[in-house]
């Protein structure tokens, strides 16, 4: 019995010591790139960084938020990313639901239409013609129309709804509830933990999103937070160019962690308040094939 209680002690310090050792592998990198952003140029440029701050000053910040670009980006991220999921989980669900449904009419071919499209996609050239014919190019509808639905979230969703107990649906309707007053009222109570999950995936899709935007926005006043944070990167060594005077205390690296750790600030923010929904959802998703 001790020998028994000493190999799971052994072993539970070992699990607790590796999975340690992942979680600091994955944020030390984030630390590095939060010291660069807060560091001096001179700090950068000689490589006396590590993961702590050398020589602390907001250079970097005062050259990031300088241009009103930025707001500009910034709000039109938010914007994206705040309409796009909430048109997303609507059209999730109400896709998710009647297909949850085995005695749904046409319920086969459309789920084979959804796993058609997962398989195969049309290429970028008929995606920019279609955006084109619709008159969506240079506008933020462009980046949210195309993806308003992701067959995988829809899947998720549409699992959990099959998961739930059929007897409390048929109880509502013997009541004389009818399939939205059900909907509404019974089903997305308690589907928050998938509708939690899916929320988040839409959110960071959306707020990552630049290789859209480079495709068909080219306005600058129209450009995503992902789109301008690349565009300052890549430029980035360019910085005496743009403002000779900053370049003296700002290096190119402490810019693009300063872009960097803007860019992922928002999401990282949201992640801990969904966090307990995002695990829960996830393992009641995929309960059934």
């Amino acid at each position: 019995m001790k020998e028994k209680t000493r190999r799971i002690s052994v072993f539970t310090v070992l699990n607790y010591a590796f999975f340690t050792l992942v979680a600091l592998l994955c944020l030390l990198p984030y630390l590095h790139i939060i010291a660069k952003s807060f560091s001096s140029n001179t700090a950068v440029v000689s490589g006396k960084v590590a993961f702590w701050p050398v020589d602390f000053g907001l250079e970097v910040y005062k050259y990031v938020f300088q241009d009103s670009l930025f707001w500009s980006a910034f709000g039109n991220s938010v914007f994206v990313t705040v309409v796009g999921t909430l048109l997303s989980m609507v059209v999730t669900v109400f896709a998710a639901y009647p297909l949850s449904k085995p005695d749904f009419r046409g319920r086969r071919v459309i789920l084979l239409l959804y796993v058609f499209s997962m398989l195969f996609y049309g290429g970028t050239v008929p995606i920019y013609v279609f955006m084109q014919s619709l008159g969506l190019l240079n506008t933020l509808w462009a980046i949210i129309v195309p993806f308003i639905i992701s067959q995988y979230n829809m899947f998720v969703m549409k699992t959990f709804f099959e998961g739930l107990p059929a007897a409390i649906e048929e109880s509502a309707r013997i009541d004389g509830a009818g399939h939205m007053r059900i909907l509404f009222s019974i089903v997305l109570p308690l589907s928050l933990p998938s509708l939690a999950t899916i929320g988040l995936f839409y959110a960071v899709g959306y707020w990552n999103n630049y290789y859209h935007a480079m495709l068909f926005i080219t306005r600058p006043e129209v450009k995503p937070m992902q789109l301008y944070l690349y565009e300052l990167i890549s430029t980035a060594t360019r910085v005496s160019e743009l403002d000779p005077e900053m370049a003296m205390s700002v290096s190119s690296a402490g810019v693009q962690a300063g872009s960097i750790l803007v860019g992922t600030l928002p999401i990282l923010l949201l992640y801990p308040f969904a966090q307990k929904y995002f695990i829960s959802g996830l393992t009641i998703g995929s309960v059934k094939g």
